[in-house]
């Protein structure tokens, strides 16, 4: 039985971004540890622990009416003061050739072997100190973006469905039956506000979790009815056939490709533009045909999706509510 092959479509941005390791010194009496990937799902082998925390007395220094930036990692146990930033950051011990770099989510987090010194970490982290900052200026911008696009679900409230707009309107007078909402699109509506309205059976004092739950069950079944269309128009054209669509809630990725014929796509797609559905979806096919990432098959990609790389770039920058 051959072994199955995926390949995989990264999500914006999402995963921690990671520096190129800085060479540890090398030491005579110890052989450095092969390298480990670096992950937030491994657990640190050792941690060195923080040291204690002094008191802090109101109005003790007049250095307390100017504070630098603060950048803290929920699990920080080093800290260092890169430019006029205090960089709190999470520091572990692995079986590793060098120091390692990686900001996520939550900020940094600095791997080394067992055998480097604290007093070298703390070198290297300097030496690393612009791409750090940039790493942990870019990481919080997109927090913060990710934070205002952030819907509180009740009536009126707005959300992206194919690149536009539509407003949620608890209408408990009519009953949808399966489908559970109805997409008005006759709408008028003043320039720069949304056209459409959702109208979904619930009442108006439904909870925000129903509201929220009513809507993403109305966009799951208008995505795996948009998929499905939009890959019978693609395989043809790229000369491959796909057996079965799987929509996904991954956290990183859009889409999933399996020799058998296998297509995972992640529903939340249904929010972005067509062109950008169909980038994707022609992304996923065209790996039946080439099972990596090499030149021929972007060309393979270019073959349907010519502006390919712009639409990736949407897909990259756009910032989607969180669910």
């Amino acid at each position: 039985m051959h072994r199955l092959l995926q390949f995989t479509l990264d999500l914006f941005d999402t995963a921690p971004a990671a520096e190129p390791a800085t060479p540890a010194p090398r030491r005579q009496r110890h052989r450095a540890q092969p390298s480990l990937p670096v992950s937030s799902a491994q657990t640190p082998a050792t941690a060195t622990p923080a040291a204690p925390a002094q008191p802090y007395i109101p109005g003790e220094h007049f250095d307390d009416v100017l504070q630098p930036a603060s950048f803290r990692h929920p699990r920080a146990n080093r800290e260092a003061l890169i430019g006029d930033s205090v960089v709190a950051f999470e520091f572990v011990r692995r079986k590793r050739r060098s120091i390692g770099f990686s900001v996520g989510p939550e900020g940094l987090t600095v791997s080394a072997p067992r055998w480097v010194s604290l007093t070298e970490v703390d070198a290297a982290v300097k030496s690393k100190s612009a791409w750090i900052l940039k790493k942990l200026d870019e990481s919080h911008e997109r927090h913060r973006r990710i934070e205002s696009a952030r819907i509180e679900w009740k009536d009126g409230a707005t959300f992206p469905y194919m690149g536009e707009d539509v407003i949620v309107v608890l209408d408990p007078r009519h009953n949808f039956s399966e489908a559970g909402a109805v997409l008005n699109t006759d709408g008028e509506a003043l320039p720069g506000m949304p056209r459409h309205t959702l109208h979904v059976g619930l009442p108006h004092a439904a909870s925000e979790s129903q509201v929220r739950d009513a809507v993403q069950a109305w966009l799951m079944k208008r995505a795996k009815r948009l998929f499905t269309e939009r890959l019978d128009h693609y395989a043809p054209l790229l000369g491959v056939k796909w057996r079965k669509l799987v929509l996904s809630n991954a956290g990183t990725r859009w889409g999933t490709a399996h020799a058998d014929g296998l297509i995972r796509l992640n529903w939340r797609l249904i929010h972005f533009r067509l062109p950008v559905v169909d980038y994707v979806v022609a992304h996923e096919l065209s790996h039946l045909r080439v099972m990596d990432h090499s030149p021929r098959f972007w060309e393979t990609v270019s073959t349907v999706v010519p502006d390919y790389a712009q639409l990736r770039g949407q897909l990259k920058q756009e910032t989607l509510p969180p669910w």
